[in-house]
């Protein structure tokens, strides 16, 4: 079966959690599998979720309907250990509407990612798939894509093809991309792993049909040693991964 590959990188990203509190919006950790899909409806030119609003006889938004069977796996790069640097940025929306508050200035608070990079897999078995592939390797895209909101815009470089091939349950030694933890049995009493590592974090899978909220899975990404597995794992040139 045919994967693409591509590296997805920026200087900056904001992946907003729903969950904020009185004064910072918070960003997820690592890209998840949402702002993926959102990535490649602006490559193909689909409706996001203002053009949705408008328009709302779907239950969801034009680039999640046409691209949610999608499957992928998220590889952080390894130096990164999976947690990439957070920075809180503070910066003022001055349109005039954007507070109640004398001048109406309002002062926004953000926590940002710093020089995000991950290495993206995309398997390549239905016509949607064929097109971001397409897409990609032609270096060709509809709308400009972003990591998170267009503060942020995204680099995709190094697209290539390749090939993956099932493996069998006792042949894995260890993950190399994101995963779900609740399909797998982790070794984590191995004594001879060098500078052992372990990041978790519930990120975004998918959004429920009743009210758009995002469906969560708790994934990881360490080096300790794999037991057993419930889900299909794929051997591309020499990583072990897992697509959501």
């Amino acid at each position: 079966m045919e994967v693409l590959k591509f590296t997805l990188k920026g200087k900056t990203a904001f992946f907003k959690m729903p969950e904020v509190n009185t004064y910072y919006y918070f960003t997820y950790g690592n890209i998840h599998k949402v702002v993926l899909l959102g990535i490649f409806g602006a490559i193909l030119g689909y409706g996001g979720y203002s053009q949705w609003k408008k328009n709302d006889k779907h239950p969801y938004p034009e680039f999640y309907r046409k691209l949610a069977d999608i499957g992928v796996a998220i590889v952080p790069k390894e130096n990164t250990k999976g947690y990439i640097n957070k920075k809180i940025q503070v910066f003022n929306n001055s349109v005039g509407y954007a507070s109640t508050e004398k001048g109406g200035n309002l002062v926004i608070k953000q926590q940002w990612l710093e020089n995000p990079e991950w290495d993206i897999y995309v398997k390549i078995d239905r016509d949607e798939a064929q097109k971001i592939k397409e897409s990609i390797l032609s270096r060709k895209s509809v709308y400009i894509p972003y990591l998170g909101s267009n503060d942020h815009p995204a680099e995709i470089l190094y697209p290539k093809i390749l090939e993956c091939c099932l493996v069998k349950c006792n042949e894995i030694q260890q993950m190399d991309s994101l995963f779900p933890e609740k399909y797998f049995e982790i070794d984590y009493e191995d004594c001879d792993v060098i500078t052992p590592f372990k990041y978790s974090e519930y990120l975004p899978i998918g959004l429920n049909e009743d009210t758009q909220m995002y469906l969560m899975e708790k994934l990881i990404f360490t080096n300790f040693p794999i037991i057993s597995h419930e889900i299909e794992v794929y051997d591309v040139d020499g990583k072990k991964i897992s697509f959501i």
